[in-house]
């Protein structure tokens, strides 16, 4: 199993733009063979700040699901609405003995 967390910033005035094609992606991702969860969350202490995290049942999936034509749809509306390069993490639960 695997984890996204993507952290998008967001230009004020592009971000109901963003928030609607998120939602179209979002609804289409979470149907995707493989997906596990997909949510969007927004900062309490910046509006500008959206992050998404994922989680998906391992990399092969999270890779056909990066070529969706959703996904390119929502990444055509995110290079116009972004005010920096987004930053994804991809993380794995850790193994570690809890005592």
């Amino acid at each position: 199993m695997i984890y996204v967390i993507a952290t998008l910033t967001v230009k004020p005035e592009t971000r109901a733009e963003l928030i609607a094609a998120a939602k179209l992606s979002i609804a289409a991702t979470r149907k995707e063979a493989g997906n596990i969860s997909y949510d969007m969350h927004e900062s309490v202490t910046d509006p500008s700040r959206i992050v998404f995290v994922e989680q998906w049942q391992d990399t092969d999936v999270l890779g056909v699901h990066g070529k969706s034509e959703h996904m390119r749809a929502f990444g055509r509306v995110a290079a116009k609405c972004l005010s920096a390069p987004p930053r994804i993490e991809v993380i794995t639960p850790a193994k570690v003995e809890v005592r």
